[in-house]
């Protein structure tokens, strides 16, 4: 079936600075890849690094919050298909959508879930240890999770994230599907391209500093790990890079410690492939971290904590090394950067992971068959939804009141 399809996108896909942009294009792509036809709609302002959708034959419409004027848009453009970027824009938009294109297939990818990566960081400050049930008292997870309830389907990049929601807050699997980043599969040529070890040298990590992991990241590094990494390999960099760097991380900054903080990376392939090691030791967070599949990509084994692995790798071993503890951490990293044997292993589970765990055919497959599925029997997936069902009525009631009370005082 030839679908007319509307994204509503939380901000601009830019591939080059974030893994969720990476994941929007990948699903912008395949939809195409379908002839489909599709338009891009977005409330936040462009950005320069923002991708040009008309390369592949993408229209791009801004639109706003609290305005009548997506209803006319939406009514004309009349989609069969809506995705929301994140649950935020589920809530801003989806009452509009259900009225007013009410046959349409809302899809919300969740990028990661966000109630998960703001319990855990919550829990950091308050020195505790995280448990899944302290999710359960946070209304950010309410809101996610009415957000999901109300759509067809909801897409989960990591298997902790769908398991979580089916086991602890008994969301129906239906409603679910599981797809992680979609890749293509390396060739012999690429990784025969790759440095080799003796070629490599120092550490990188990367990231986007608008994200709250990566500057917390990069903060613990400098602080805790460096020092004393530092002290066991003195003749090695830290090199630190990441798209929307401001003041305060750029003065983490410290030559004479050589830790290195550059800002956004003109080709981040480059700076990966050059390092003989990534090290990102990510203290909270949630979904999966696309610094890992940069470093796996380009043959760079990848030094990490439990919750920078999740969900990346399943039974296959790790690319590097995985520790909580620093001491562990640095001495196994010590390890993994002198031993050009345990090196090549860990470069040799990264290729594994990719070509095991990311199958970019796979994955597509499963989705196109869980739309054409739940679109062609959306009355009775919507009936057995009656808690989704009884959220749009309520969240209609409420939130359309609410935003058309907002654009009147707007006109004031």
């Amino acid at each position: 079936m030839n679908h007319q399809v509307l994204v509503i996108g939380y901000v601009w896909p830019e591939p080059n600075s974030s893994a969720a942009g990476i994941r929007m294009l990948q699903l912008l792509q395949l939809f195409r890849e379908q002839n489909w036809e599709v338009t891009f709609a977005c409330p936040a302002a462009q950005s320069e690094f923002g991708y040009d959708l008309r390369q592949i034959g993408i229209a791009s419409k801004t639109i706003q919050i609290n305005d009548t004027g997506f209803d006319d848009f939406i009514q004309k453009l009349n989609p069969s298909i809506v995705l929301f970027d994140r649950f935020m824009m589920e809530e801003q938009f989806g009452w509009r959508v259900a009225e007013h294109c009410p046959n349409a297939l809302r899809i919300l990818d969740t990028e990661d879930l966000h109630s998960l990566r703001k319990a855990r960081h919550q829990a950091l400050k308050d020195q505790k240890e995280f448990h899944v049930d302290m999710l359960k008292r946070y209304q950010l997870a309410q809101r996610e999770i009415a957000s999901i309830l109300r759509c067809d389907i909801s897409l989960l990049i990591s298997e902790v994230e769908r398991d979580i929601l089916i086991n602890h807050f008994k969301i129906d699997a239906s409603l679910l599907l599981y797809i992680p980043f979609m890749l293509e599969s390396l060739s012999r040529e690429h990784i025969e391209s790759l440095p080799i070890f003796e070629e490599r040298q120092h550490f990188v990590t990367i990231g986007n500093f608008l994200h709250a992991p990566n500057r917390d990241m990069v903060l613990y590094l400098k602080k805790e790990v460096w020092p004393v990494l530092r002290s066991k390999l003195p003749k090695t960099e830290m090199h630190v890079y990441g798209s929307y760097a401001k003041q305060d991380s750029l003065q983490l900054n410290q030559p004479k410690e050589k830790f290195f903080v550059h800002g956004r990376a003109e080709s981040a392939s480059e700076v990966i492939s050059k390092a003989r090691i990534l090290l990102a030791p990510l203290r909270f967070g949630a979904g999966l971290k696309g610094k890992f599949i940069d470093g796996m990509q380009h043959g760079t084994p990848c030094v990490t904590t439990t919750i920078g692995a999740e969900g990346m790798h399943g039974n296959v071993p790790w690319n590097g090394i995985v520790s909580d503890i620093v001491g562990t951490l640095v001495n196994e990293t010590v390890e993994l950067y002198t031993d050009k044997n345990r090196w090549l292993t860990a470069q040799q589970n990264g290729f594994e992971i990719l070509s095991t765990r990311y199958q970019k055919e796979r994955f597509q497959q499963q989705l196109l068959e869980k739309i054409e599925t739940t679109f062609h029997n959306l009355e009775a997936h919507r009936a057995n939804n009656f808690f989704g069902s009884m959220l749009q009525l309520h969240t209609t009631k409420s939130t359309k009141y609410m935003s058309l009370w907002i654009e009147e005082k707007n006109k004031i």
